[in-house]
């Protein structure tokens, strides 16, 4: 691999990169919130031209995309040429859901020649092999839950919906959209006690059928596991090698301190 370019919003996971490859080149965009300490390019979205001009001078040959963006205004009168010719493509993905925009994102940086990364391809242990990585083996009618939890995420995956979902005695309590994660948790938080059919409840997490898992794979994090407790949830299981672990010591401690398993299946 020659020299990195790290995409970034925020987060730790730009951060964790931008540790463990010293070298690489740093771009935020303006806008768009970032979490380093440390000199970045800044370039914008309506400039793409720019930005490949800056990274082959940099000698950047390999880019991965890390942290939080939310989908950006852009002013199509501040397109460069480059940009004004992606345009029309760039329309049509933006009808489709985050699946769609994210594989034309990859696919315009392969075509400038450019190697696109996975983050968990640079981060040993960033994502989970298959067992129980923290607290109580789940019980018969949590698996159930997890099973249940699963095939609505599969059969959402043609959507594009979303990377995670709730399920508590058989009854799906939630599902990720648009808000993320956290949303859902405290979504299922407000849910009142006489519309679940019992206590308890699994947090299944896991990639859209298909999905490239070099960009947006799905991630927890200690609060992840805080919330899925204050959530009123027994547990969290995860697709296997397939969804980042973020803060591992930290978000395996949260789950001792909360009662709650951490399974990390084949899904």
């Amino acid at each position: 691999m020659g020299r990195l370019a790290i995409l970034s919003g925020a987060g730790a996971l730009p951060v964790a990169l931008a540790a463990a490859h010293p070298d690489a080149v740093i771009v935020t965009f303006a806008g768009v919130d970032h979490t380093h300490d440390r000199p970045v390019c800044e370039h914008r979205f309506e400039k793409m031209g720019a930005l490949f001009d800056d990274l082959k001078a940099q000698g950047a040959t390999d880019v991965v995309f890390a942290g939080g963006m939310a989908r950006p205004p852009l002013d199509p009168s501040a397109f460069d040429a480059t940009m004004a010719g992606i345009a029309p493509r760039l329309v049509a993905a933006l009808q489709g859901g985050d699946d769609a925009l994210l594989r034309l994102v990859i696919a315009v940086f392969e075509e400038q020649g450019f190697t696109v990364r996975g983050a968990h391809e640079l981060l040993p242990g960033l994502t989970a092999e298959e067992g129980l990585l923290a607290g109580p083996t789940p019980s018969e009618q949590q698996q159930k839950d997890a099973s249940f939890a699963t095939d609505i995420l599969l059969a959402l995956s043609p959507l594009d919906v979303g990377q995670g979902a709730v399920v508590a005695g058989g009854l799906c309590l939630g599902i990720e959209t648009l808000q993320g994660t956290d949303a859902l948790l405290s979504f299922v938080a407000a849910t009142p006690d006489k519309l679940r059919r019992t206590k308890g409840g699994v947090l299944v997490k896991a990639p859209k059928r298909g999905q490239d898992l070099r960009v947006d794979m799905p991630a927890i994090g200690p609060d992840t596991i805080r919330n899925a407790a204050a959530a009123g949830l027994s547990g969290v299981v995860i697709a296997a090698n397939r969804v980042v672990v973020l803060d591992r010591d930290a978000t395996l401690a949260a789950a001792r301190d909360t009662g709650l398993f951490l399974l990390a299946q084949a899904l």
